[in-house]
């Protein structure tokens, strides 16, 4: 989908949003959809969001003009990521010909490809020399790390596959990428993503154990990367941090731009009314390596626990469409999808399920602990922070390449950005 020329101007940015805001003095007042709609698109027409790709440093640099211009002093927070210049990934057996997806970290075959006999893993036996394929269940699919992936992909190594082919069966038939850590050796073996939709004669090729090849080509390494930082320096005592991940690996207009989108509007909102507080924001890179980037700044860069009265986070998929799902299609609904999670810590929880009721999903908040918490709010709660609220979700098209501005609009934000904007006022001016 081709973004419009409003969401390129140069004035449809934060100074748009700051203007939508200040017509709208009272903490129940909604935001602007239009404006919100025009961040989006922004966000969605610097393509890739990979970590320290072009799309990403673009974006990070938009931002970084954008808060400037809204008073904040930014700065940013450097670091190196993995990455891999694809040039051709592909799974080829006889007539069957599907494009794939390499999985992080990549090992490529090179551009002749691995050539092997195709075998199901979930067959028993040995798989030494072969290429294996693994059909994972149902699911919205997010990481590597997850026991349903990590178990069958290590049994399919340790029974010497020399490739592995994941196929993500989830919702939309498309292939799902999978955040994957970096403080875990890599698999070493060429490992890539099928979408179920093209899996069928591959399936029925591995049941014969007929010859396929496995090509994943391309030049990787690691390359810099970076957390953009804007801080309001208000000589307070206390600092709010707001926080959201900018990165992911394909267009990511639902999973990241919604979260963006709200925490653009708030930056906005905040850089012009006063709760007596420092205002601290990151944008984060890295997100894909299992919340590199989110990691290095609060380790490294974040203001201390002490000193902190509130973080919000504002994870993935804030305010992805939900679908119909009729049979192999998928028609677009007005509303939101449900499938979005809300935490808030314990002395914040009954002021934040108030001013969320009514939003589907978010509605039913839950306690921040390390079990609900998810993604990098997990981390903010471990290292001591004592109040915080934090969203996330896994919308249909999370992870896939068709996560475009079909799967998100301002309408469907505006709600979100004001329920974050009132549970921020209330949760500011507590004792």
């Amino acid at each position: 989908m081709t973004p419009s020329r409003r969401g390129l101007l140069g004035g449809a940015g934060l100074l748009g949003l700051v203007a939508a805001g200040s017509a709208a003095a009272e903490p129940a007042a909604q935001a602007d959809a239009a404006a919100l709609q025009a961040t989006l698109e922004r966000y969605v027409a610097f393509g890739s969001k990979a970590s320290g790709g072009p799309g990403d440093e673009a974006c990070g640099a938009w931002l970084e003009s954008e808060l400037q211009r809204a008073g904040y002093a930014c700065r940013r927070q450097p670091f190196e990521i993995p990455f891999f210049q694809l040039r051709r990934a592909t799974l080829a057996c006889g007539e069957a010909h599907a494009s794939v997806v390499p999985q992080a970290i990549v090992a490529p075959t090179g551009p002749q490809g691995l050539t092997a006999p195709l075998k199901l893993a979930s067959e028993r036996g040995d798989l030494s020399g072969a290429i294996a394929l693994v059909v994972l269940p149902y699911k919205r699919w997010i990481a590597l790390g997850q026991p349903e992936v990590a178990r069958p992909l290590a049994d399919a190594v340790s029974r010497g596959a020399a490739g592995v082919v994941l196929i993500t069966t989830g919702p939309t038939g498309e292939a799902i990428a999978l955040n994957v850590s970096t403080r875990h050796p890599p698999i070493g073996r060429p490992v890539a993503i099928l979408a179920p939709k093209d899996a069928q004669p591959f399936l029925a090729a591995a049941a014969d154990g007929k010859v396929a090849t496995l090509i994943v080509d391309g030049a990787g390494g690691r390359r810099k990367a970076f957390n953009l930082i804007a801080r309001l320096d208000r000589k307070a005592a206390k600092t709010l941090i707001l926080s959201t991940p900018r990165s992911g690996w394909f267009g990511c207009a639902a999973e990241r731009g919604s979260g963006l989108a709200v925490w653009l509007w708030l930056a906005a909102w905040l850089a012009r009314t006063s709760h007596a507080l420092n205002v601290e924001l990151v944008a984060t890179s890295g997100h894909e390596y299992e919340y590199l980037g989110g990691e290095r700044y609060l380790t490294e860069a974040a203001p201390p626990a002490a000193s902190t009265k509130l973080w919000v986070h504002i994870g993935a998929s804030a305010a992805a469409r939900d679908w119909h799902e009729l049979g192999p299609r998928l028609l677009p609904l007005p509303s939101a999808d449900a499938q979005r999670v809300l935490t808030a810590t314990a002395d914040l929880l009954a002021p934040t399920r108030q001013v969320f009721r009514g939003i589907s999903g978010l509605e039913a908040t839950y306690i921040a602990d390390k079990v609900m918490a998810g993604g990098e709010l997990t981390n903010v709660l471990s290292a001591g922070y004592p109040s915080a609220i934090g969203l996330y979700g896994v919308h249909r098209f999370f992870h896939t390449t068709a996560d475009d501005l079909r799967c998100v609009s301002g309408e469907l934000v505006s709600p979100v950005a004001s329920a974050f904007r009132r549970a921020i006022s209330i949760a500011a001016t507590r004792p």
